[in-house]
């Protein structure tokens, strides 16, 4: 396996290396201003960057006030522009630099783009500030209005106006708008228009100087555009050199995908610098895809794109390894952040006791009957179970728990169970299925009855089968409805019975929660003190115990059953889900994406409790055997059960599996497209 394969290139795997700079500036030297400029552009071309966004007027200076309308001054921008185009004729990056430039007796706020020795297009600001600190109307003229139009720059004519993005024509998604500080303050934001035109990264060229909560402000600004317009966006304020006579900077720079914030700046660092980031596009478009708003929207603005020009530049794309510039999370259903982590586990928790609730109170129903096995997904579903009925203010004796012992379970998941019983004071009861197990094996002649240890599916499925034939005959007798313990990772897999089996219920508060969240739902339930110190000790124990669904008698050396060790780690699966359900995204990319989040145990963040021995990784082999087993299970053999899902909330914006709601798919289909894409791209192994 050796890195020049084409798998382990970013730019093969959809992503676009951006950077953000924050040059030292100098007051009014266009001179030295440009030789800056250079210098980042070096640096951003060493990195590997495909676009580098500087500030706005960073040619130029921003707050030189009437120094713009000097004439020597605007002279010396144009020959800095010239210049910093010559010098960078042999750099990689699109760089976009700012400038005040002078057309037709106006002086225009400009952001210039650049490739390889070429100026491909000026875009002037659109909306000028003229209020509290800022007075741009007194030198610069808008750009309102302005389409269609050339300008004269250093003996070349290139387009210039309001109405262009910029597209490489040979690398795909790598299309580019860009907009000058004040037009993302705006109502209606230029980059809008250029957004629903097919620009993938939206830019900002930004003076602003700051005050006290400014950054935050600017923040809210990018992750909301880049929300609204699928998109990324990339902005990068003045910081140091800028003239402080009245105003301070503090060097902001900023890379937001989809709202999630990729990289920023150290603020008021006198060093110039450049924040990196790879921008997944193929995500951003796919994203687009699947967001009808998205062309309803364009459509309504009368399609932008017939109106915006497309200034097109060949970028040479190089297909090496140059690592991957993004945070990635191993857990992409789980925060890595102990706010974010607390905020989403509330958020989850709550979702499904309020969907509960609803529930039980539509039904009328006496009871709820739950299967309670002393394992994961049942411990988390009577949790969640005990608190709807709090809230409902009706008395946990009204949940009936059963624990109903099958051939292989252990004592300890028995004795958990009872303990969260008691705990949690739910009624609890014990039906062992064993002897009506041993008479259906036996009317169905299968060798186990005549006492041979043949462990196959039949065996495990009676087992199964029984379980929740008995939950529903106790909701009928009962006077109930049968809870759903089964998960989004279990679903996804298709890892249940079919029917009257752990695939069925009445409700399913788990199905829109996959596994890898299921554990750190409980360890907030227990952080965050949900429940009383007895019920916490019990849920600590059932966190630690090994993930079996109990079926298969314990082997010679007294190991239980491992489901992970059959059909693979469900945190890798998780991972496998969300791209899957969320993005779309090629088998090939969701095994680079894997094979960065999980090759190094030791790098990136862990989301919060992660036990140290529980801080796996994986190799290439590993993740792509698992890769393909999994859409195998996913796309070709589990459709049928998931189209025939009961009633359950969704959860996490990373997807669900419900007929009626994120996926639908054809229970006959096959796996075939994605298998093959997988084995075409992926490198000897």
């Amino acid at each position: 396996m050796t890195s020049d394969h084409p798998f382990f290139s970013h730019h093969a795997q959809g992503f676009v290396r951006v950077g953000a700079c924050t040059p030292l500036g100098t007051v009014g030297d266009p001179v030295a201003n440009a030789a800056a400029t250079i210098a980042l552009a070096q640096q951003g071309h060493a990195q590997g960057c495909d676009l580098l966004v500087f500030p706005e007027l960073n040619l130029s200076s921003y707050a030189i006030d009437d120094l713009h309308l000097q004439d020597a001054h605007a002279a010396a921008v144009e020959t800095a522009l010239a210049d910093v185009t010559a010098a960078t004729a042999n750099l990689s990056p699109l760089l976009l630099v700012g400038a005040g430039l002078r057309r037709n007796g106006r002086l225009y706020n400009c952001a210039v783009a650049i490739h390889r020795g070429r100026i491909l297009g000026v875009v002037p600001k659109t909306y000028l500030p003229n209020y509290r600190e800022y007075y741009e109307k007194r030198w610069f003229a808008p750009g309102v209005g302005l389409t269609g139009l050339e300008i004269a720059i250093a003996g070349l004519t290139v387009p210039f106006g309001t109405d262009l993005i910029f597209a490489a024509d040979d690398l795909p998604d790598f299309v580019v708008h860009a907009e000058v500080c004040e037009d993302y303050w705006a109502p209606a934001p230029p980059s809008t228009d250029g957004a629903l035109a097919g620009a993938l990264i939206l830019a900002n060229l930004s003076a602003s100087n700051i005050v006290i909560g400014k950054a935050r402000e600017r923040a809210l600004l990018c992750a909301a555009q880049s929300v609204r317009t699928a998109s990324a966006y990339v902005y990068s304020a003045t910081g140091p050199g800028e003239s402080t006579t009245d105003l301070a900077w503090d060097g902001q720079g900023m890379i937001v995908e989809l709202g999630d914030t990729l990289a920023e700046s150290e603020r008021f660092d006198l060093a110039t610098e450049i924040v990196v980031a790879d921008v997944d596009v193929q995500r951003l478009r796919l994203e687009r895809m699947r967001t009808g708003t998205f062309n309803d929207c364009a459509a309504a603005h009368g399609h932008p794109e017939t109106r915006i020009r497309r200034v097109t530049f060949s970028h040479c794309p190089e297909l090496a390894d140059r690592g991957l510039r993004r945070p990635m999370r191993r857990f992409p259903f789980v925060p890595n952040t102990p706010e974010k982590l607390d905020e989403d586990c509330y958020e989850a928790f709550n979702i499904q006791v309020e969907g509960l609730r609803k529930r039980l109170t539509a039904t009328g129903s006496k009871h709820l009957v739950v299967g309670v096995s002393g394992g994961l997904d049942s411990t988390h579903a009577l949790i969640v179970a005990a608190k709807a009925f709090d809230r409902m203010g009706r008395p946990r004796s009204d949940i009936l728990g059963f624990t109903m012992p099958g051939f292989a379970t252990g004592d300890a998941t028995k004795s958990q169970a009872w303990r969260l019983m008691k705990a949690l004071g739910v009624t609890g009861e014990e039906i062992d299925i064993r002897p009506a197990a041993t008479r259906m094996l036996t009317d169905m002649d299968h060798p186990f009855a005549d006492g041979h240890p043949d462990y196959d599916v039949t065996f495990e499925n009676v087992q199964a089968g029984l379980r929740t034939d008995y939950l529903f005959r106790l909701a009928n007798q009962r006077q109930g409805i049968v809870l759903g313990t089964g998960d989004l990772s279990e679903l996804a897999l298709g890892w249940c019975t079919y029917g009257v089996g752990d695939h069925m219920s009445h409700y399913g508060v788990n199905a829109g929660v996959p596994k890898t969240l299921i554990q750190y739902l409980i360890r907030w339930a227990t952080r965050t003190n949900q429940f009383d110190a007895e019920t916490d000790a019990v849920l600590d124990a059932i966190l630690a115990t090994e993930i079996s669904p109990e079926l298969v008698p314990a082997g010679a050396d007294g190991a239980m059953q491992s489901t992970q060790d059959r059909i693979g780690p469900y945190e890798l699966h998780d991972f496998f889900a969300h791209h899957v359900l969320r993005h779309g995204l090629p088998p090939s990319k969701i095994a680079f994406l894997a094979w960065h989040a999980w090759r190094d145990a030791g790098a990136g963040r862990w989301p919060m409790g992660m036990p140290d021995d529980a801080r796996n990784a994986y190799d290439l082999a590993t993740i792509a055997k698992w890769l393909e087993a999994f859409l195998w299970r996913f796309f070709q053999t589990s459709q049928f059960k998931r189209s025939a899902l009961p009633n359950a909330p969704k959860v996490s914006a990373g997807g669900a599996v419900s007929p009626r709601g994120d996926w639908r798919a054809p229970s006959d289909g096959t796996a075939t497209v994605w298998l093959a894409e997988l084995k075409a791209k992926l490198p000897p192994l």
